[in-house]
């Protein structure tokens, strides 16, 4: 009997998003329920995107829920490496083959040229795709002209009529016309896969049995179809999870609602809550009851359970469920998790030397350094009233900043700093100008202790979220002024 085995395959581009952990977590039931293993893999092919920062707080995130895995980049294991960057060669083989068979082949047309083609295609009012063109060039010439040096990339051959038949745990059949499909490009001009290709090669290879992922990637389903057909390997059942909702019933977005595993940490959630939450996410125990552990969701799993409506992700939710947790600890581990949460020696020493020389006695730190403690901040709006600026004008320099910090990848006070101090010289003012406005932001009050110091200490995630309140607060920003504004964005450096 095969052995089951699931896999998680993120992307080291940002922070690790709630919507991975929901993935990861039924990925990991499905497998410890039939006894098979849970595979993480990263998918690191965006090189200008990808760091090794964002990696490593994927693995403290996952870790933090209590989701282990028995093979991966840091734990090792039989068919490494487990990161896509190290299996370029792999990849250049598996490519070749494709080409030789007559199922892929490489295209040289450029960026302009791709884009006059859609242009025309749309002004038709035709589905936008690639029109074929360097499909037919003869394969001696197409050598010739890669061993010369030009730029190509390597793309597959789809049907253009007929249909394909997804078959989804989930939804049974699904059909999927091929006319909707593009001739996609499975390697890259930097010589690193697509998504399409690196998958299917390395689900192969690693003997992936079964891939639960996000139902946005259905649509696409007949090209990694095709592509095991192309191979003559048999596939792995699909399975596609219905996707993380805001309140508003859109997907779910960083603009609506935090999507950062680590800002829940941060605001003091358990991780056995966060887990039990992402498990009540179109899915349900056979009892109905709302509180349960990884164990017994293991224990009880069943895909026949998910319901296909898109699962709310609603913080208020999480919060009375987490209260829940709260509530029914022993009064020793509740007052370990709050010493482990914020009152650990590693989290005030960084605090005290910004607070000990601007108090005479212990009973002023709680006034003075409170906000160190807190979720979010309640400052009056009257604080953010500016001499020099418009009310539409602070709004606009709290949105930028917050913008260009969403950006950030190395988090400290010199690249906050820097931000600011790009964002006032746009508006034609100085850090000085703008500083009264990140203090009531980030502290809730007119004047704290060294506030980008403060930054750096709560961390990307609570600060953000502190100045996104903070342009709610103002009125926050409207559709239109959203599409003006990020257009603004390229000119700040």
């Amino acid at each position: 009997m095969t052995t089951v085995r699931t896999r998680i395959a993120p992307s080291p581009t940002g922070d690790p998003h709630v919507g991975t952990a929901y993935i990861a977590l039924f990925n990991l039931c499905f497998a410890r329920q039939h006894g098979g293993q849970f595979i993480l893999r990263i998918e690191d092919t965006d090189q200008l995107r990808s760091t090794r920062e964002s990696e490593q707080q994927i693995y403290d995130a996952l870790r933090w829920l209590g989701i282990e895995w028995d093979e991966g980049p840091d734990v090792g294991g039989p068919h490494g490496p487990y990161r896509q960057s190290e299996r370029g060669h792999i990849y250049k083989q598996y490519s070749d083959e494709l080409v030789a068979k007559g199922h892929a082949f490489p295209c040289f047309c450029s960026a302009e040229r791709l884009d006059a083609v859609r242009a025309e295609q749309m002004a038709n009012k035709e589905t936008p795709r690639y029109d074929g063109h360097c499909m037919h060039i003869d394969p001696a010439e197409a050598q010739q002209r890669i061993a010369a040096g030009e730029a190509h990339v390597v793309r597959m051959k789809v049907p253009t009529e007929g249909v394909c038949v997804v078959p989804d745990m989930l939804r049974g059949e699904v059909e999927i016309p091929w006319d909707r499909m593009d001739m996609q490009v499975l390697m890259k001009t930097d010589g690193l896969p697509t998504y399409f290709l690196a998958n299917v090669v390395d689900d192969h290879l690693m003997g992936i049995t079964h891939v639960l992922r996000g139902e946005e990637w259905l649509p696409s389903a007949p090209k990694l179809i095709k592509l095991y057909e192309y191979f003559g390997w048999e596939q792995p059942q699909l399975c596609y999870m219905p996707l993380l909702r805001n309140p508003d019933k859109s997907k779910l977005s960083k603009r609506k609602n935090p999507t950062s595993v680590t800002f829940y940490q941060r605001m003091g959630y358990l991780p056995e809550a966060m887990l039990n939450y992402l498990g009540r996410m179109g899915w349900s125990m056979p009892d109905e009851r709302e509180k349960f552990s990884l164990a017994e969701m293991v224990e009880h799993f069943d895909l026949s359970r998910v319901s296909l409506g898109g699962p709310i992700f609603d913080v208020d939710k999480l919060s009375w469920l987490n209260g829940q947790w709260l509530r029914e600890l022993p009064v020793e581990r509740f007052a370990a998790e709050i010493q482990k949460w914020a009152l650990n020696p590693q989290y005030l020493m960084q605090i005290a030397p910004h607070v000990q020389n601007r108090v005479e006695t212990f009973s002023q730190l709680a006034p003075l350094a409170g906000f160190f403690f807190m979720g979010g901040v309640s400052p009056d709006a009257k604080l953010f009233e500016h001499k020099k600026l418009s009310p539409e004008q602070v709004r606009q320099a709290l949105q930028l900043i917050l913008w260009k910090l969403e950006a950030l990848r190395q988090w400290n006070k010199d690249n906050i700093t820097a931000i600011i101090n790009a964002v006032a010289a746009f508006m034609g003012c100085k850090l000085r100008d703008l500083m009264p406005l990140i203090f009531p932001a980030i502290s809730g009050q007119a004047s704290s202790v060294s506030v980008l110091d403060a930054m750096e200490i709560l961390g990307p995630d609570l600060s953000r979220f502190r100045l996104r309140q903070a342009v709610e607060l103002l009125g926050g920003v409207s559709k239109k002024e959203t599409k003006e504004w990020e257009k603004l964005l390229a000119a700040i450096e």
